[in-house]
């Protein structure tokens, strides 16, 4: 890499360059010369033009029928914490479909895991996923697509928490399904 004249090989923020002669000098001279004066700051800032209304056009939305049921009735068969974190603070809690309502799941406690929202997230994304030994996993995929997940990796291996009627447990052929589908492993 090659080093501009006159800046010193060591300059760091919080160190100070000699700004009245020199490179550094032509560099603050150039910035005052592109630097927009603030009067006119002011007048560029009033002169912007905002959209009138703050909502587009309503439009129609088909609503998927039972799904407030189907959050109550997961929330209650989970004890209101998280399968995974046993967090139960109700409002970052989601009742998550095994497999989803859209690709047929059913609105059943069976395809529903009471989840975090953040997992939840990651769950319908296929970073992380149930098995049907109910292990929760993480994908390498979360850490290799975006440099992150190490608050998730621990989790990874962990039995999750599952209701104490055997009927209301995941479905493990839903569970098999996710893991086929979804999950990016």
């Amino acid at each position: 890499m090659k080093r501009a004249r006159g800046w010193p090989e060591n300059a760091v923020q919080g160190k100070a360059y000699d700004l009245s002669s020199g490179e550094g000098a032509r560099v603050w001279q150039e910035c005052q010369a592109r630097a927009i004066p603030l009067d006119r700051v002011a007048e560029r800032s009033s002169t912007l033009e905002l959209p009138a209304d703050r909502y587009g056009e309503p439009i129609t939305v088909r609503p998927r029928l039972g799904q407030g049921i189907f959050r109550i009735a997961v929330t209650d068969a989970y004890g209101r914490a998280c399968a995974v974190t046993s967090e139960h603070s109700l409002p970052a809690l989601e009742a998550a479909h095994i497999r989803p309502f859209a690709d047929g799941g059913p609105h059943e406690v069976a395809n529903g895991l009471l989840l975090r929202s953040d997992i939840h997230r990651l769950y319908d994304k296929g970073y992380v996923a149930v098995t049907q030994d109910y292990r929760f996993v993480v994908s390498g995929r979360l850490k290799n697509d975006f440099e992150n997940g190490r608050s998730y990796y621990p989790l990874h291996g962990v039995e999750i928490h599952v209701p104490k009627s055997p009927g209301n447990r995941p479905d493990r052929a839903e569970l098999q399904w996710h893991l086929g589908q979804r999950f990016r492993g």
